[in-house]
């Protein structure tokens, strides 16, 4: 390949950043732009001309399968030397490889799961957390480490990003502390510190910096709006000063502050390095210009987004759904499906997204009552599945006997036959479905081998299944995707489905301050600029069959349907949606959503009975126990304070708090009651 075939078939502002070799570049990249060819075209294209070796380049994303996306497209172009990994996986190997210099000794064993030590922790901190609270407080350390934020510092950090711990503040940090204690004493390392000790040992140890500097000379940062402040320390390190660097994203895709991302890493890296080459790639090759109107008519008040120009063809028009109830909408989401897969669409081509993951079983049983081969993202992974397992243990075997030369469909056909797989579908839906599915999946990346090498043999397949294996990246499986929103980030499909769009879900119901609701709008962005040619958006004005339909469609929806089908957004039912919530103290409007759930504006005073409040915090914390859930999943906060301000003492008065609801007064209203009854 040469230079010239690089450039090819490139559009304008992708050759831009394309022969943009030396840094810094920050190409601002929007969905559907071709940024994994842009920046892959771009390191190839640099190593042709030998402005950039190949083997001097890293880039780094963070997901394995990014990652190996990434290295595919690179061997493609002929560049297979190139070190493409995720921040993590390239620490630890310059970890381990320098650990015997920096430290000594054999190198420490790495935390999978943090559960387990915070568990422990927690009770050196004399706490007894439930296991939803010992997931929260396993996040909340992670957002810590991530935000170099230590155990003294955790409370103020915690306070100025807003937080909402699981324990208070002062209790967190002291269960850090003994994370970390015990963590010493056990000789581990969490992943985390693989990317803050990595960074450590270049500042500190100049001859290991000098080492790693000579090694990698250019670096390429994928999705660098999702960076962490203890990634981009690393980075730094790893630059040392140098501004060989070229970073890509989408600050409208920021979609992961929760975890310590900051989108200000690449908004404000024009500033930082005053002589960058900026690119803007804004033709959208994805979607339809009616899915890419959509998008940037979710965002139109967003500073920092890129104004998308659609490339495909005029497509369909958006459909908008408003259901009785979730049941009643998981069934339209699923004949919608049917009749898309009759007409012609791939089952594999199809997403359903939600908010959280949850939502999901109301699809599940939906899909299958249609005979809809479904798999659910962040369930089993692909290659732990047991025929998966078996399946490649006998391809092991076959291409250690392989002379090689024959047919490879054929030959991976007869083999996968020897675990009873045959070529003929079974009927129906469910578990014998989802393993022929599966193993159905090999047999396709085997024909996509073929595809791309005629002379592939058994041999060369069970390579690329072992790279895969390690990389997580498994073949396509061919069942409709449901997924979170969140999972959703870097994949496509022809069609996709958004549903559950109500307020307490998108926006979630923790989400308070302006900076979390533009999150919330983020991650709608996302979702519907996933789908090429067909995108639906859905709600339910209630969660059961006949319960009240009092729940409003998200606020994000409102305006957006013009064009669409489907009723206008509003209420659900005929009526529109009501005016402002009046303060109930000073009759000002009141907007955000604490303040709506309180019925008051926050600075206006509330007459809080705090023996009730804390009373109603202990039970809380029981039923959540009780339920496996985040205390919040009862009730919020801002719930608990308003029962506490206004003490309902009848059904009707707790049902009009917001935040209760139909399903809440049935399975909590007595509890609530009477403990607003004993208070007096």
């Amino acid at each position: 390949m040469t230079p010239e075939d690089v450039l090819a078939a490139l559009d304008p502002e992708q050759r831009t950043a394309v022969e943009a070799i030396r840094g810094p570049v920050c190409i601002l990249a929007g969905a559907g732009t071709g940024k994994t060819r842009t920046i892959t075209h771009r390191i190839a294209y640099g190593a042709l001309i030998g402005a950039a070796p190949a083997e001097q380049v890293l880039a780094v994303t963070f997901t394995t399968r990014a990652a190996s996306e990434l290295r595919t497209r690179l061997r493609g172009l002929g560049v297979g030397q190139v070190a493409a990994r995720t921040f993590h996986a390239a620490a630890l190997a310059q970890l381990k490889y320098f650990w015997p210099r920096i430290v000594g000794g054999g190198f420490p064993e790495i935390v999978e799961s943090k559960l387990r030590l915070v568990g422990a922790a927690a009770a050196r901190a004399r706490v007894t957390p439930g296991s939803a609270e010992l997931k929260d407080l396993a996040a909340e350390i992670e957002w810590a480490k991530s935000t170099l934020s230590g155990p003294d510092g955790y409370p103020a950090a915690a306070a100025a990003a807003r937080r909402s711990p699981p324990l208070p503040a002062p209790k967190v940090a002291e269960v850090y502390t003994a994370y970390e204690a015990l963590k010493g004493e056990r000789g581990l390392l969490d992943f985390e510190d693989l990317l803050l000790v990595t960074a450590v040992a270049l500042e500190d140890h100049g001859d290991v910096a000098a080492e790693v500097r000579a090694r990698y000379r250019y670096f390429v940062v994928d999705e660098y709006q999702d960076v962490t402040p203890v990634q981009q320390r690393l980075l730094n390190a790893w630059l040392g000063g140098r501004e060989e660097l070229c970073v890509v994203g989408d600050a409208s895709q920021t979609i992961y502050s929760f975890t310590g991302a900051s989108a200000n890493h690449l908004l404000d890296f024009p500033r930082r390095h005053p002589q960058a080459t900026v690119v803007r790639l804004v033709r959208d090759y994805r979607s339809t210009p009616q899915v890419v109107s959509l998008a940037r008519s979710v965002l139109a008040d967003a500073p920092s987004r890129l104004e998308l120009v659609a490339q495909r063809p005029a497509g369909a028009a958006p459909v908008f759904r408003e259901f009785a109830d979730e049941p009643a909408e998981a069934e339209g989401v699923a004949r919608r499906c049917r009749e898309l897969i009759d007409a012609g669409t791939r089952p594999d081509e199809i997403a359903v997204l939600y908010r959280i993951n949850a939502q999901s079983a109301a699809y599940e049983a939906a899909l299958a009552g249609h005979g809809i081969a479904y798999l659910v993202r962040g369930g089993e992974r692909f290659f732990d599945r047991p025929e998966i397992r078996q399946a490649i243990g006998l391809l092991r075997g076959a291409a250690r006997s392989d002379g090689g030369g024959g047919d490879l469909v054929a030959g991976v056909s007869d083999v996968l036959s020897a675990t009873g797989w045959t070529a003929t579908a079974p009927d129906g839906p469910g578990a014998v479905r989802e393993r022929w599915e599966s193993v159905r999946a090999l047999l396709g990346l085997a024909e996509e081998l073929a595809a791309g090498n005629p002379r592939a043999d058994l041999a060369d397949l069970v390579a690329e299944l072992a790279e895969r294996t390690a990389a997580q990246h498994p073949p396509i499986v061919a069942g409709v995707t449901l997924g979170s929103l969140h999972s959703a980030k870097g994949l496509e499909w022809d069609a996709v489905f958004l549903v559950g769009l109500v307020d307490g879900v998108l926006p979630i119901t923790y989400a308070v301050t302006e900076e979390q609701i533009a999150e919330e709008r983020r991650l709608l962005y996302v979702g519907i600029t996933r789908a090429r040619q067909h995108i639906w958006l859905s709600w339910a004005g209630s969660r059961v069959p006949g319960g009240r339909r009092g729940r409003s469609p998200s606020r994000f929806l409102d305006g957006l349907t013009p064009g669409g089908t489907g009723p206008p957004v509003g209420r659900p039912g005929r009526g529109p949606r009501p005016g402002p919530v009046m303060c109930r103290v000073c009759g000002k409007p009141v907007r955000a959503p604490v303040e709506r759930t309180l019925g008051r504006c926050a600075g206006c005073p509330g007459s809080l009975d705090e023996g009730l409040f804390d009373r109603l915090k202990a039970w809380r914390l029981d039923a959540a126990r009780t339920l496996g859930q985040p205390a919040y999943c009862v009730f919020t906060d801002a719930t608990l304070t308003a029962i506490a301000e206004q003490k309902p003492a009848t059904t009707e008065a707790l049902e009009a708090i917001p935040g209760v609801g139909a399903t809440k007064l049935t399975k909590f209203g007595p509890a609530v009651l009477d403990l607003v009854a004993a208070a007096g």
